[in-house]
């Protein structure tokens, strides 16, 4: 069965392909008004796709893989089965990870290979303290 926007919020394939967009966005130093621009779109524009409020046609995602310069299966990636969905949707509405990203979070994945080892173990002894994580998961 085909979902939209409705009573579930936006279609968790949505969600995952804006997110992914965004990430990309951010990773690579644009914001939303630089990639509207790019598309012929408005930021607000931009923010909906991310948010996955509204669904990124197929031709915008093909010049929105072109513009980042990634394939347009780059969006896609991370896609997997989830427990409790129609067989017809199964793969294609799960997360690897639910958390929100950030720019913060992804700056920190951006930066982190830049550090040392030892800087690297000393921030994220640093991060498990902040978040009273002690452990590894």
């Amino acid at each position: 069965m085909v979902r939209g926007v409705g009573e579930d919020g936006p279609h968790p394939v949505d969600r995952h392909v804006g997110r992914r967009v965004c990430e990309k966005r951010i990773s690579l130093g644009y914001n939303q008004s630089d990639l509207g621009r790019a598309l012929g779109l408005t930021f607000q524009q931009i923010q909906k796709y991310e948010k996955g409020a509204n669904r990124i046609s197929a031709s915008k995602l093909w010049d929105i893989a072109r513009f980042f310069k990634v394939d347009v299966g780059y969006f896609f990636q991370g896609l997997n089965s989830q427990p409790g969905m129609a067989e017809s949707e199964a793969g294609a509405a799960a997360f690897d990870h639910d958390f929100p990203s950030t720019r913060y979070t992804i700056e920190i994945a951006r930066l982190a290979p830049q550090l040392s080892s030892r800087q690297q173990k000393l921030a994220l002894e640093m991060i498990r303290e902040m978040t009273g994580k002690t452990e590894e998961a």
